[in-house]
């Protein structure tokens, strides 16, 4: 339970961070973050799971850059169903797909924690 509760906040911490550095990505407060963090899961975890999967022949031929396409819906989706957390278009959802990762892995790696 403590990973869950840690892997949490590294994700709702990132999204503050990426609301910081991409314009159009924009995160009103923590908790806003933390709100945001439990519906991107949940929409990864269902819709974007089954996005991945039939999607795998696009994704392989890309080379895996068509998931970042699929993680930038998935935060558009996340910004459309939560105030609070605003994503302004694709390009913003895009780069901050992109930046989210990086991030997070970034700050996994600081703290030691793995997923």
């Amino acid at each position: 339970m403590k990973i869950l509760v840690v892997a949490w906040l590294i994700s709702a911490v990132s999204l503050l961070i990426v609301g910081y550095i991409i314009p159009g990505f924009e995160v009103q407060s923590f908790g806003s973050a933390l709100i945001a963090a439990v519906i991107i899961g949940l929409i990864n975890a269902t819709i974007g799971l089954f996005l991945k999967i039939i999607t795998i022949p696009l994704s392989i031929l890309t080379f895996g850059i068509f998931l970042l396409v699929i993680n930038a819906l998935m935060l558009m989706f996340a910004s459309s169903v939560l105030s609070g957390f605003t994503v302004s278009g694709f390009w913003a959802a895009f780069f901050g797909a992109i930046v989210l990762a990086i991030v997070n892995m970034i700050i996994r790696g600081l703290l030691g924690t793995e997923q």
